[in-house]
């Protein structure tokens, strides 16, 4: 046999490592492979999701009801025919505010609850002027007057709401009766030590937040469950409209530019503290303080000017009401009855 064809056949024999460049070569291969594979589902996933909101755009019937203002239009969620008002605000990025408060909305009774979507967020428009606290605030108190709401109301406020509540509290001090935090955030930690006049504007566009939800990722996200409430507090129409509009609404332009302002929304309101006449009641998770020891104590201490306060603490994650709504609403029933805080 030659010797050609032998060494031939022992560098191809079974067993045998294959030479380095021929490694290279399958391994990128496979990378390729794997790649094209890649987006291939991607580009399938894109076109499915397309089409499947297109179809749930044409089908779906939006709750609440729409309020125009000079800016645009935004959803509001309105229950209850008698007593005072508790203007409900939701966190940072909740994608149905109005369904997302339900379960403690059907606690809330002897109240007028109006929740209010801001640009962003459930059914009102995704793109807005910039989401500075002086922006969203005014806004917010457009929506409450074309309402004809009844002053003075209460504020509620989740997570980053706390930012509004503070502000609006201050701006409209005579229309506020009481303000209510869950789990709000507060600045400290936050706000950074620069003139909020002079920070830089966060860029434009939303391109790499807007992707998940345009490659259908949020909506198969959505569909398994993984971004459900916890509890068993909601029906199962709600989780699928809160399923349908998470996808819809993840990392809009609206939401987007507001994430990118959160600091210097925070900046602008570092020095602020609520009116010390306007009564405050906090509701702290437990396990927000856990995963932040600082947490308890920056509330007491935002809160020590003001004459009637309370902080409660309980078990449950950030969305407090999500499972603690009936103790919540207990709790806001007493807190505001006695002292005469509400009309």
């Amino acid at each position: 046999m030659p010797l050609r064809f032998l060494s031939r056949r022992t560098r191809s024999a079974p067993g045998r490592p294959l030479p380095r460049g021929e490694r290279r070569r399958r391994a990128l291969r496979i990378a390729v492979v794997a790649l094209l594979t890649i987006i291939g589902l991607l580009v399938a996933s894109t076109a499915a999701n397309l089409v499947l909101e297109g179809i749930e755009r044409s089908n779906a019937t939006a709750y609440g009801e729409k309020v125009r203002i000079d800016q645009g239009t935004i959803n509001v969620s309105r229950s209850g025919d008698t007593g005072p008002t508790i203007v409900l605000l939701s966190g940072l990025g909740t994608p149905a505010p109005g369904l997302d408060f339900a379960p403690l909305v059907r606690e809330l009774t002897g109240f007028r609850v109006v929740a209010v979507e801001g640009f962003g967020y459930g059914h009102s428009e995704m793109t807005a002027r910039p989401r500075t606290i002086e922006n969203m605030s005014e806004e917010l108190h457009t929506v409450l007057s074309q309402l004809a709401v009844d002053r003075p109301y209460i504020l509620a406020g989740h997570s980053i709401a706390g930012f509004t509540t503070l502000y609006y509290a201050n701006k409209y001090p005579a229309e506020v009766s009481a303000v209510i935090g869950i789990d709000p955030t507060v600045t400290a930690g936050m706000a950074s030590d620069e003139d909020p006049a002079h920070t830089e504007a966060p860029a434009a566009g939303n391109f790499w937040e807007r992707l998940p939800s345009t490659t259908g990722l949020v909506r198969w996200a959505a569909a398994l469950g993984l971004a459900d409430p916890a509890g068993d507090n909601y029906t199962q129409e709600e989780r699928g409209q809160m399923r349908m509009l998470a996808s819809w609404n993840y990392g809009n332009e609206a939401l987007t530019d507001e994430t990118n302002r959160m600091a210097e929304n925070a900046a602008k309101i570092r020095t602020l503290s609520y009116p010390d006449h306007v009564p405050v009641l906090q509701f702290l998770s437990r396990e927000t303080i856990s995963q932040q020891p600082e947490w308890l104590g920056s509330h007491e201490r935002q809160l020590e000017n003001v004459k009637r306060r309370e902080l409660v603490l309980l078990d449950g994650n950030h969305y407090l009401h999500w499972t603690q709504s009936q103790a919540m609403a207990t709790k806001i029933a007493e807190f505001l009855s006695p002292a005469g805080t509400v009309p």
